[in-house]
């Protein structure tokens, strides 16, 4: 079977997403802790991917909103990380994506990101879609654990409808049961053929929701391999949660990777990618 091709997005005075390109790594914290570690971690992983010849977007969230128990941190606000990415940007060049949770937020942070992303849950709020279409920024939004890979057509339908075609579209998993998802790989060739960049969310694709009742479980030793596989059948962009000390972060403890895997991680992915595009 051929994979289907995707439409390139721009990523305006940075680099393109889609078409026959190599792989776009988004990766860093899950949610912001400090600026020194925003600073560090996307300073090695700038570094990792330059060597690479990978292009990267660093990713951290200024907060998480839908975490399980109302008594879990969520980061340190939309103000304070705000500044903080734009530090990131400021000190190293690289392009930002962060993600929204209500209407209002999409003009301020689009001031500064370059990629807006809407979280899974919220793929199908029509007016946060709008809100964030409006801005004119790229889009990455990831489809929900409920919706089919055809479903997000419609999702992409309203967007278009606002204006803004620069769209990205991520596979994280779907519900399996309870506090479980799984990947089927074939998601990832239906979302091809809408025709946008996809992107395989390989951290957030091995998490358990709700698994440890106040948060969320995972086993980030199947990160690597699900990734491999999602390369194999073809992706534009690899999306991983990375931090110093996974066991110690705020949020998605159990299925952030190492920083100090990082490298090997991404090696075998280039290897993968360029069997794949050839």
């Amino acid at each position: 079977m051929i994979i289907p091709s995707t439409q390139q997005v721009v990523i305006p005075n940075h680099f393109v997403i889609g078409g026959t390109s190599r792989f776009v790594f988004i990766g860093g914290p899950c949610a912001i802790e400090s600026e020194q570690m925003s600073i560090d971690v996307a300073g090695s992983l700038k570094e990792i991917c330059d060597k690479l010849g990978i292009h990267f977007v660093f990713k951290s969230s200024f907060d998480k909103a839908n975490r399980s128990s109302v008594f879990s941190p969520r980061g340190v606000g939309m103000d304070k990380g705000l500044s903080i990415l734009q530090k990131v940007t400021d000190t190293y060049g690289i392009p930002i994506l962060t993600d929204v949770h209500e209407s209002w937020q999409c003009d301020a942070v689009g001031s500064v990101v370059d990629v807006i992303q809407i979280p899974a849950f919220l793929a199908r709020q029509t007016d946060l879609l709008v809100a964030a279409a409006k801005t004119g920024k790229v889009v990455n939004i990831k489809k929900a654990q409920f919706m089919a890979p055809w479903d997000m057509q419609q999702v992409v339908n309203k967007m278009i409808e606002t204006g803004n075609d620069s769209i990205v579209l991520t596979e994280r998993g779907s519900s399996f049961g309870y506090n479980n998802l799984v990947v089927d790989m074939t998601s990832l060739i239906e979302m091809r053929k809408i025709g946008y960049p996809i992107v395989f969310d390989a951290t957030h694709a091995v998490q358990k929701p709700g698994g440890n009742g106040i948060n969320s479980g995972g086993n980030r030793s199947y990160v690597a391999p699900l990734m491999r596989a999602a390369l194999a059948v073809g992706v534009d962009a690899i999306f991983a949660e990375v931090h110093p000390n996974p066991d110690m972060a705020f949020s998605d403890a159990a299925n952030q990777l190492h920083l100090d895997s990082i490298h090997t991680i991404l090696e075998q992915a280039v290897t993968i990618d360029d069997i794949i595009k050839k």
